[in-house]
């Protein structure tokens, strides 16, 4: 019956539409088609292209649906190339633990106690004739923590050097930061305390130093080895979440493909909530 309607019609009627237009005109209940119910051709065809048009409608909406998921896992998986964050090769693991050689370079101030040491004990074995080596090349260069701090900060905005490396050298910078603290307690502490009078132990400097310098040979190693490891060193007290919360993120991207600081974001969305508050 509906093969000799749709040559007439010049339509074609999927199972869904034709119970659809069934549907439409049968509503009795009875199970069969009742007198009453029997339409003219006009109006049947009218429902049958209205079922057809809808039909059409969905299809080019699930259609347009698809294409803009298409565009966001496109733009999703150019967003991740961007940012690079792939589980890291053996080169940037190697890489990764570099840049911990800022901190370990101007530690060693507070390492000179137990270096002496050693020397006293030992002579000059080769990895502190290394370290002394490449001190001295660090110290000859004018300005090199400046321009090494510089250097290691400007390499931890390209998005496209591997997350761990990323990571790497942006906390070397707040490890290398947190090194002025102890010079400074150490300085407040021998003006403050002999004028309350508070004796300081002879070797209290000493001790003092070797405590930092065990420190952030401990830090370091923590560091280094996890990198090694493929694992990012992130479970330093204050520092790490200091260094996350300026990791840049894939959400930091804007719908095509630039790079907004987080910074950046508030002042955007104040402004917005200051318009909506305006209307």
């Amino acid at each position: 019956m509906f093969a000799a309607d749709e040559k007439k019609f010049k339509t074609e009627s999927s199972e869904s539409r034709i119970r659809a237009l069934m549907n439409a005109f049968y509503d009795s209940g009875h199970g069969a088609l009742q007198l009453e119910e029997f339409v003219t051709i006009d109006k049947f065809r009218n429902k049958l292209e209205s079922l057809a048009r809808e039909e059409k409608a969905l299809a080019l909406e699930a259609a347009k649906q698809a294409k803009l998921e298409e565009e966001e896992a496109i733009k999703a998986a150019l967003k991740m190339e961007m940012l690079n964050e792939k589980p890291p090769t053996n080169q940037d693991k190697i890489v990764s633990i570099l840049p911990y050689l800022l901190p370990l370079l101007d530690g060693l101030q507070y390492g000179r106690f137990l270096i002496l040491d050693i020397e006293k004990t030992q002579g000059d074995s080769p990895p502190l004739m290394a370290l002394a080596v490449l001190y001295t090349l660090y110290r000859s260069i004018p300005f090199s923590g400046f321009l090494a701090f510089l250097a290691i900060n400007f390499l931890t905005a390209n998005t496209r050097i591997n997350r761990l490396v990323r990571f790497n050298l942006q906390q070397s910078i707040f490890v290398d930061l947190a090194l002025i603290l102890p010079g400074l307690l150490t300085g407040v502490f021998a003006v403050l305390l002999p004028t309350l009078g508070v004796a300081l132990p002879s070797n209290f400097t000493e001790l003092g130093a070797d405590a930092v310098f065990y420190l952030l040979l401990a830090t370091l190693a923590y560091c280094s080895i996890s990198s090694l490891l493929g694992i990012t060193p992130d479970k330093i007290p204050f520092i790490s979440q200091a260094v996350i919360d300026r990791m840049p993120t894939i959400d930091m991207f804007d719908e095509n493909g630039r790079f907004i600081p987080r910074e950046s974001r508030p002042r955007e969305d104040s402004e917005d909530n200051n318009d909506n508050d305006s209307k």
